[in-house]
């Protein structure tokens, strides 16, 4: 392999020719050779919008001239646009303050730069990481990815779940089946009515995803290395924050507080907060849906759901929900991200967190499984969901827990009476009734009628 000579404050180091970066990020790529997770892309591109926002303040201030401040926005773009994506190769598992996922990007900026220019006109930290600091840039850029995320994809895929249960909740309006609590018989509920309440727990994830990521608008650029803005310019975050939101159309603030800012990732734990109960109704929904579809025949089987591809390499014929398997093993990994999450961002010891890499990469996989899975469970199982009318009458009609309509007439000891009199003799509730003389056949139709207890 061919290599170059490149310097950086320990010496020297070789550099693969055929690459953009430079001597730090060498240095990372060697002596974290630790796990196959890498910097999420969306942090990437986070970061080199930020770069190209910090360029631009920096020539309004002053202190970076034309050219340069030209060739950063030109070079950050083609990163933006993916045209560099192999050039960020270091893992998750480095120094905790991102440091060295910030020069490389800073490294790769100056290259590509450069490169344009013909000549070696940009210098990474000089004119790159110009007014900035590794411990202001990539938790600024963690929190522009996030909230970039949440509401560009988590967000349309939650509202694509919750229109597909409205139109389901709209088709199913007149069913009557039977209800279920403790996994037992419960009384009567319309089909539209269980499908409300599922769509209920989406729109409510919705809610909490959107008051829990407005945490995240605030950023802590500005702060530089301990928080007091040390050679950055008067003004400057506030500055970087409204050129950062002329360029992603986004409404991002500048955090006033920067000591807190830099230190505390509670808005990351806050905002998480809300994707782990997203996650525990996603797999109260999946599990719903997989019981009412279990069978075809020796389950519940009230509904059916599309049969995407064979289940079983002995037995054929057999279809799994394998949809809900899916989405409901993304439900448990959110969980867990969420236990290392809050871990990580309680270890701001004085100035700095340094657990950052884990918790943006956490974060960030939860937002993309996320988003991943609810687009293709709506659209490979919850728009394909039919119900099966024989079935649900079945039940609905052989229930016992139909009984509970007598109780105010009877009372609940001899409604309960004839519960279990149906039960023991693997009969009907009617035909108890009519055995003992205790109603009239006209009298128990009347009382015992499923569209009347819902």
């Amino acid at each position: 392999m061919d290599y170059r000579i490149e310097k950086d404050t320990i010496g020297e180091i070789k550099v693969p020719s055929d690459r953009y970066w430079g001597a730090q990020t060498e240095r990372s790529y060697e002596n974290f050779p630790i796990g196959e997770e890498k910097m999420p892309k969306s942090l990437i591109r986070a970061m080199a919008v930020l770069k190209q926002a910090t360029a631009i303040a920096n020539n309004r201030y002053g202190k970076l001239d034309n050219t340069r401040c030209e060739l950063i926005k030109e070079s950050a773009q083609k990163i933006i646009s993916g045209q560099y994506s192999e050039e960020f190769p270091l893992s998750v598992w480095q120094t905790g303050s991102g440091t060295q996922s910030n020069m490389n990007m800073n490294e790769v900026i100056s290259h590509i730069g450069n490169e344009i220019y013909k000549e070696e006109i940009l210098h990474p930290n000089d004119h790159v990481n110009m007014s900035q600091s590794s411990n202001d840039v990539f938790p600024s850029s963690m929190h522009i990815a996030a909230y970039k995320e949440i509401k560009e994809v988590l967000l349309p895929s939650l509202n694509y779940m919750k229109e597909v249960l409205i139109k389901l909740e709209k088709e199913n309006e007149g069913i009557v089946k039977i209800g279920r609590t403790h996994l037992q018989d419960a009384t009567p509920i319309k089909f539209s009515q269980e499908i409300m309440g599922w769509r209920g727990m989406i729109e409510s994830s919705i809610n909490q995803i959107e008051i829990t990521c407005d945490k995240l608008r605030y950023i802590p650029i500005g702060g530089t290395a301990v928080g007091t803005g040390i050679n950055a310019p008067e003004g400057y975050g506030k500055v970087v924050t409204e050129i950062l939101n002329d360029l992603t159309g986004l409404d991002f603030i500048s955090e006033e507080n920067k000591f807190y800012s830099l230190t505390s990732k509670d808005s990351f734990v806050f905002s998480h907060g809300a994707l782990k109960a997203l996650a525990g109704n996603l797999m109260k929904l999946g599990n719903d849906i997989r019981w009412l579809a279990s069978g075809p025949r020796c389950g519940i089987g009230e509904i059916s759901i599309p049969a995407n591809e064979p289940g079983s390499s002995i037995m054929p014929g057999k279809i799994n929900p394998t949809q809900v398997e899916a989405l409901t093993m993304v439900a448990v990994q959110v969980m867990g991200n969420d236990t290392s999450i809050g871990i990580a961002s309680s270890q701001g010891n004085f100035e700095l967190n340094v657990y950052m890499p884990i918790i943006i990469y956490n974060f960030m996989q939860s937002v993309n499984l996320l988003s991943d899975a609810i687009n293709s469970f709506t659209k490979r199982c919850l728009e394909g969901i039919k119900i099966n009318l024989d079935r649900m009458n079945f039940l609905l009609n052989n229930s016992l827990m139909l009984v509970t309509a007598l109780s105010p007439i009877l009372g609940y000891e001899k409604s309960a009476y004839i519960a279990k009199k149906a039960f023991e003799e693997n009969t009907s509730l009617k035909d108890v009734v009519l055995r003992e003389n205790i109603l009239t056949e006209e009298e128990f139709d009347k009382i015992i009628n499923p569209k009347n207890m819902i």
